[in-house]
């Protein structure tokens, strides 16, 4: 650590919160009343499932098991162990805050978007491809048996891909971020292969919401959240703007990303256990943050399995 780094220990509290610094540690399974997240301390490790509480409006954490305790930059000396300075150091260089000198090629982030990711410190984005895959079918049989229509398919670019690589043999679905940069293909299997679903190694899906990009364009009044790309697909081509999660979980960055981009949010997930539940805790975080509600699949369903008058019909009106 650079002795000589000047440091603004305020500006640094002040544009980085207890909730961004959590998930960039990948602390989940958090539980939520009001303004205060509880759980097992990921300081200690330590067995207490309600030891360590964080205090989000104030921006301060306690663990009354190790006894840790006080604001971002004592929470970040703790898992680093070293000093409050070097520890507001690392979280200036992390998120690139005005108030320290960064070490050049530091990430610079939107401070609404600057977040933490699932596997490692240094990992702070999804880079933008080089490349993009060619000699992609968009016609193969397996688009139509998903309901997909040519106009859909080509909003969504998805098609069987035959070349070369990890996603051969496979549906490739392009991602893109929230200005529209291609960052991944995500490839389905179609012949029962595992996994069903495959994504680049290093890919942080935590960090992106599926078709962001195309729902913004949409409008920035609401959108429908679900969990899959081809329920993202249907419900868009029922023309409602849409995004997925890419699973029955959702990160911080997700929310802040949804909270920044759209005044309301319809959450549809599947309408299975799985869904249920996570319907369950995904609304009361996203309803901190916007005007949220549930838009409940009968039971069974899930939305790329439904017609686009049903969709329409769920969704009209709410």
């Amino acid at each position: 650590m650079n002795d000589k780094t000047w440091v603004d220990f305020k500006a640094i509290k002040s544009a980085v919160s207890m909730e961004m610094m959590l998930a960039r540690y990948n602390v989940n399974g958090l539980g939520r009343k009001n303004d205060e997240l509880r759980g097992r301390c990921p300081i200690h490790q330590g067995e207490g499932k309600d030891t360590f509480h964080v205090n989000v409006s104030k921006n301060v954490f306690n663990c009354f098991s190790c006894k840790k305790r006080g604001n971002i930059l004592d929470f970040v000396a703790a898992m680093e162990k070293c000093s409050v300075r070097d520890a507001a150091v690392k979280i200036g260089e992390w998120f690139s805050v005005d108030g320290t000198d960064k070490k050049e090629g530091s990430a610079v982030f939107e401070k609404v978007a600057a977040t933490p990711v699932e596997d490692g410190p240094d990992a702070l984005i999804n880079k933008p491809l080089s490349f993009q895959l060619k000699g992609i079918d968009h016609g193969h049989p397996y688009l139509k048996e998903r309901g997909l229509t040519a106009e859909t398919i080509e909003m969504f670019g998805v098609g069987f891909f035959s070349g070369k690589g990890s996603m051969s043999g496979r549906v490739v679905i392009p991602i893109h971020n929230q200005h529209g940069e291609l960052l991944a293909y995500a490839g389905r299997a179609i012949d029962g292969a595992e996994p069903r679903y495959k994504l680049p190694a290093g890919f942080h899906k935590s960090l992106e919401l599926y078709s962001l990009h195309r729902a913004i364009q949409g409008g920035r009044d609401m959108v429908v959240v679900v969990e899959g790309f081809f329920d993202c697909m249907k419900v868009a081509s029922a023309g409602f703007p849409a995004v997925a999660l890419v699973g029955s979980s959702i990160s911080v960055h997700q929310e802040l990303l949804l909270a920044k981009n759209f005044e309301r949010a319809w959450i549809m997930m599947d309408g299975d256990k799985a869904g249920v539940d996570a319907s369950r805790e995904i609304l009361p975080r996203l309803a901190q943050r916007m005007f949220a509600r549930l838009a409940e699949l009968p039971d069974g369903k899930q939305p790329d399995g439904m017609t686009e008058d049903e969709l329409r019909n769920l969704l009209s009106g709410k």
